[in-house]
């Protein structure tokens, strides 16, 4: 190897990237803009959507009851519920006018409610509901709030009766109080979204350069130029894999400096004098709190982030341009690399998921292995044994995938495939 040539290669192919807009779209734009548009574009957008609807009285039917008018008369009253009479309709019109979103939700009383609370029977009440849809969901938690006020003012009621005190339902209370420090749980909130990002971003930085310095050579016919060239394949196949190195950490760093300056901006505007930090310090304490995990992730933690990565970008980076070289074109090289996204996403997927915990069997699996470390290392936690195990895997798997890169780079009918 000849780290001179080597450079040389590099060093041109770089000038060729950079005059290319759609490789500096995926490894530059895209990645920088990702953060900020998820943090305060969806962000805000599903702050107003979830505020609408929570500010909306939601429209309910009251099915039956005309023996219990006094509950009635106590659904009508409330400011938070607005009854809607549909004296003539079915229960099965009922159900298709909350499917159709013309009403929100539905309560079902059984006869006699009112008598048999008087009588010490236990009626069931039945809310209807569509299940997943938003405002629907809210009114069927406000009919359930009135109906467990409700339950709770009848049996203070029979208590008050047999000069019984409320404790004797009510022992005893409890309260939640949080012993994590705030970087853990902002680390614990983001540690999920953060590695599956990083994984799409590597992935998709190191695909467009390596099917144009592949794929798109063959095409622009300059591949069997290079090719005639008096330097050693290793060189030409070096020089173009650090492009396509350079091309994965490239967006990965541009989204990691996103992220740390948007959750930077983002923290100071919420503790800021502003109507939003004022808001949340007016909630109280844990409002305040969660408006300052924001930013407060484990620093270190995105240093290791960067760490364990960095063989990960390797791997994509050889992948990449293997598969790359058997394409004949540059659009047969994307439907080769477009598929493989698919099995790039899906241990990220996984690592997401509750309950999956990183252990010595998982530390070496790729992807899910990266995903469940960053989680960790951003959380704060630092379990060194599998750090080391995830870090020599991942090398490891790195460094075949490049000897497998230089190998089929030296194979004529992979170069020159007809």
């Amino acid at each position: 190897m000849n780290w001179n040539i080597i450079l040389t290669i590099y060093l041109k192919e770089l000038r060729d990237m950079l005059r290319d807009r759609r490789t500096l779209f995926s490894i530059i734009i895209i990645p920088t803009l990702v953060m900020p548009l998820m943090t305060f574009g969806f962000g805000k957008v599903a702050a107003n959507v979830i505020g609408k609807a929570r500010e909306e009285i939601p429209a309910i039917v009251i099915l039956g009851g005309e023996d219990s008018p006094a509950v009635v008369a106590a659904l009508r009253a409330s400011k938070k519920l607005k009854v809607v009479d549909r004296g003539s309709d079915s229960k099965k019109q009922i159900e298709a006018q909350i499917a159709d979103k013309k009403i929100r939700a539905a309560v079902e009383l059984p006869p006699k409610f009112e008598a048999d609370l008087k009588a010490g029977v236990a009626p069931t009440v039945v809310i209807y509901h569509y299940e997943g849809e938003l405002k629907s969901s809210l009114g069927a938690g406000e009919l359930e709030k009135f109906f467990r006020d409700l339950r709770e003012q009848t049996v203070t009621a029979r208590l008050a009766e047999r000069s019984l005190p409320a404790t004797l339902v009510k022992p005893f209370d409890f309260r939640r109080e949080n012993v994590a420090p705030p970087e853990k749980v902002g680390g614990n909130i983001v540690g999920g979204i953060v590695p599956y990002l990083i994984i799409i971003l590597c992935f998709t930085g190191a695909m467009y350069p390596a099917m144009d310095l592949t794929a798109g050579e063959k095409e622009r016919g300059t591949m069997e130029t290079l090719l005639c060239s008096p330097v050693a394949r290793v060189n030409i196949v070096l020089g173009k894999f650090l492009m396509v190195l350079t091309g994965s950490l490239s967006a990965m760093g541009f989204m990691l400096i996103s992220m740390g300056t948007t959750a930077f901006i983002g923290g100071s505007l919420l503790m800021s004098g502003g109507g939003v930090g004022k808001a949340a310090q007016a909630a109280g304490p844990a409002k305040s709190a969660a408006a300052g995990m924001i930013p407060l992730i484990d620093p270190l933690g995105l240093l290791g982030v960067l760490a364990m990565v960095f063989p990960v970008a390797v791997l994509f980076a050889a992948v990449a341009f293997t598969i790359s070289l058997f394409a004949k074109s540059h659009k047969e090289a994307q439907s080769y690399l477009a598929p493989l996204m698919i099995v790039v996403i899906m241990p990220s997927v996984i690592g997401m998921l509750p309950g999956i915990d990183l252990n010595a069997r998982l530390a070496l699996v790729p992807l899910l292995n990266l995903s469940l470390v960053c989680r960790e290392m951003l959380s704060g936690v630092w379990h060194w044994n599998y750090i080391a195990i995830i870090f020599g895997s991942s090398c490891v798997y790195a460094a075949v995938a490049l000897a497998l890169a230089v190998r089929m780079f030296n194979r004529e009918d992979v170069i020159f495939r007809t």
